[in-house]
């Protein structure tokens, strides 16, 4: 499954460790705002002018300059929005054992699944807790890699930057936000005091995967899933018309388990008419302090930004 991953398009994404300083992302998103006739995604960072006094200079990026760095290796023309049902068939697939309309829980996997849907969310969910839990946007991207087919990550993760600049701004992303700030300035102060530290995986975090949720007294955990599509060859090719299986698959039928399932009002996925949900935004709990308008440094000329929210 590791190989798998390595070999991924959100590899990088996925590996990368870039140091991240508090400083920089904590000034990036004070001052965040989306520019939306451009598309753009703009900001600043503070450093020292040539007299060694604080100056704001600008950064700015948009959905290819995110694509790029993070070397996603998606496009404009691969969807984010896919069907639900195509979503959870894939996942019974895989091994899911909980309800067709419940919680898809990572420890409701076997172990190599369990790792898989780990990594993901770990590095690519835009939430600060609740990792065992998986949001509709996860489950595209692992189903997209299980199936070998396209998913315009990218755009993903812009729309929740958006998301962020215009809701109670936190620190979200902040590998990332790093990444993006390191790929336009190179001359920023780097205070090893001023690292921030995250939480990468580890050989604990790792052994926590081995627990399974949901078993009662005297159930043993279920014996694992053989690996599918991708996972299994590299080579595969994804169905068509939105199946998560072709007609000659020989492993066990999921039909039974989607019986049940009532569509969700979730923002990634189809309704039955093709047509994209919508989520009710949230709030999060933590909030990044507002600043005064700074400066901005743009080509070496030095401007009155007007920073406000569009």
């Amino acid at each position: 499954m590791a190989e798998v991953l390595r070999e991924s398009r959100i590899a990088k994404a996925l590996t990368d460790r870039t140091i991240v300083y508090e400083s920089h992302v904590r000034r990036f998103w004070r001052s965040a705002r989306y520019v939306e006739d451009e598309k753009m995604i703009c900001s600043a960072v503070r450093k020292k002018d040539e007299n060694g006094q604080d100056m704001d200079v600008e950064i700015k990026f948009d959905v290819g300059d995110l694509r790029r760095v993070l070397e996603l290796g998606d496009s404009d023309n691969h969807r984010t929005i896919i069907p639900e049902k195509l979503c959870k068939g894939l996942w019974y697939r895989m091994g899911f054992t909980g309800h067709v309309n419940g919680k898809y829980l990572k420890s409701l996997f076997s172990p190599p699944y369990k790792f898989l849907i780990h990594c993901v969310v770990h590095a690519l969910s835009h939430r600060k807790g609740a990792y065992d839990e998986t949001s509709d946007y996860i489950m595209n991207i692992i189903t997209c890699l299980v199936l070998n087919g396209p998913y315009n990550a990218s755009h993903m993760l812009f729309d929740r930057l958006v998301d962020n600049i215009r809701g109670e701004k936190y620190i979200m992303y902040p590998r990332f936000i790093q990444m993006m700030i390191d790929d336009q300035l190179n001359d920023l102060p780097k205070d090893p005091g001023d690292v921030l530290g995250l939480r990468h995986m580890t050989t604990e975090t790792l052994g926590r995967l081995t627990s399974f949720k949901g078993l009662k007294k005297d159930e043993s955990e279920p014996r694992a899933k053989r690996m599918i599509c991708k996972i299994l060859n590299r080579n595969y090719i994804a169905p068509e018309n939105d199946a998560w299986r072709h007609e000659n698959s020989n492993s066990e039928d999921e039909t039974e388990s989607l019986r049940e399932m009532h569509e969700k009002k979730l923002r990634y996925w189809f309704v039955k008419d093709g047509k994209r949900k919508r989520t009710p935004k949230t709030s999060p709990a933590v909030s990044a302090p507002k600043v005064s308008t700074p400066k901005i440094v743009v080509k070496g000329i030095v401007e009155r930004g007007s920073h406000k929210r569009s």
